[in-house]
């Protein structure tokens, strides 16, 4: 291999990417365009890049799509709104309102294309009874900081909300609806893309109490009372959803498998963890850390490179005021359980170039890691104590750059044992 291992397994995570693009895997999921009135809505970190590829096809469209800063894209007639993520903002709140207004007095001649991807969550934000915005972005900060798994953040999520779990769908009955989904959660469930705005739910507020209460989460008496008085998540049968269709497009697993493809074509054997792994990011690096040295001593001497690939979405408890993200604390804490050990590469990164607390999309490391760490005066422990695991492969020049990618099906992992 005439490339570095590192630059092969970055090589690895764009080609993951790159099928994951909208512009690539989008078109062959449209129909025809129907007659009449069609709207267009979406929101999430791929969705404008979504609504390029629908006017790639459709042509101009009238409609509404909330992104995160800085991943809006050209299009015709779709109108593109960019918000903060992953704590919502007044830019998203505002934009939200239009978007339930475009949708509701809808009749049953209409058409709505809806666009969802990951970052929904935080870019869609419509509290529910009188929760304040100010308040909401309390609770999401507190959630985000717990360690707690996506998919429990999202039950509280939409029983806080007047758009999630099937309420923007509601919104639009009775119109037809497609929903077109990226998916970024373990086990592609699309209750979960975004907290499901066009999918019904089965939990209860009961359950979001719990969640709260299991993490620890004070919240204040607004969102008591939304939880004491039920919230408006729809059930799956619900009639106002039953003109509704929801297809995922995009998954992890179509991505784990072109990487897989791709390391094969490269003359690497190749093991899939999985791609819908969870679990705090420190824990499951070291677990990944003792596998990757069982799978190196097991081995015959001579055999073609082994590769551990794995996607997911993993958590970080917030123990420090460090700048870091779950792909990058990965990393440091597998650097740190390895030890230098000879012969084993790894990259971490979350798909949509983003991990965490900063514009970085994950990190990579190799045998000296820990010490060119040393040398530049970076501190492994201390990184690892406060959560600081993008200041560490700042410092050595090893975190993964890509600025927006336009997608998001959830974190990549690869592990190269030689």
């Amino acid at each position: 291999m005439a490339e570095s291992v590192q630059d092969f397994l970055k090589r690895l995570f764009l080609r993951a990417v790159e099928v994951a693009d909208p512009m690539q895997s989008l078109g062959a999921f449209l129909p025809e365009k129907p007659a009449g009135r069609v709207v267009v809505i979406g929101a999430g970190k791929a969705s404008a890049r979504m609504a390029e590829a629908v006017e790639k096809v459709w042509g101009p469209c009238e409609g509404l799509v909330i992104t995160r800063y800085g991943y809006a894209r050209p299009c015709e007639g779709i109108e593109i709104v960019e918000a903060a993520h992953p704590v919502p903002d007044e830019m998203g709140f505002v934009a939200t309102k239009r978007m339930i207004e475009l949708v509701s007095g809808l009749g049953e001649n209409d058409y709505v294309l809806a666009l969802m991807s990951g970052g929904a969550s935080a870019l869609l934000i419509a509290p529910a009874g009188e929760i304040s915005l100010a308040e909401k972005q309390a609770v999401n900060q507190a959630l985000l900081a717990s360690g707690a798994p996506i998919g429990q953040m999202n039950v509280v999520r939409k029983h806080l909300s007047r758009v999630k779990g099937g309420q923007l769908a509601a919104a639009a009955y009775p119109a037809k609806m497609l929903a077109l989904l990226i998916s970024d959660v373990p086990g592609d469930n699309p209750a979960e893309i975004g907290s499901g705005p066009t999918v019904g739910d089965t939990s209860t507020t009961a359950d979001a109490k719990a969640i709260l209460e299991q993490w620890k989460i004070e919240v204040p008496a607004s969102v008591q009372q939304v939880l004491a008085a039920g919230s408006g998540v729809l059930k799956p049968d619900d009639e106002k959803l039953s003109r509704v269709s929801n297809v995922i497009f995009a998954a992890p697993s179509q991505s784990l498998e072109a990487a897989r493809t791709l390391a094969e074509a490269e003359d690497c054997d190749v093991e899939i963890l999985g791609d819908a792994l969870e679990g705090e990011a420190r824990e499951v690096a070291r677990a990944h850390a003792e596998l990757a040295l069982s799978r190196q001593s097991e081995r015959p001497e001579g055999s073609r490179p082994l590769l551990l690939l794995s996607g997911g979405e993993l958590t970080v408890t917030r123990r420090g005021e460090g700048v870091g993200g779950p792909n990058a604390e990965y990393a440091l804490a597998l650097a740190f359980a390895l030890r230098g050990a000879p012969g084993i590469h790894a990259i971490a990164c979350d798909t949509d170039g983003v991990d965490g607390a900063a514009e970085v999309a994950g990190a990579v490391i190799g045998p000296d890691t820990l010490a060119r760490a040393d040398k530049a005066g970076a501190d492994v422990e201390e990184a690892l104590l406060t959560n600081d695991a993008h200041r560490f492969f700042d410092t050595i020049g090893d975190q993964v750059v890509t600025g927006p990618t336009l997608t998001n099906v959830n974190d990549f992992r690869a592990i190269w044992i030689g």
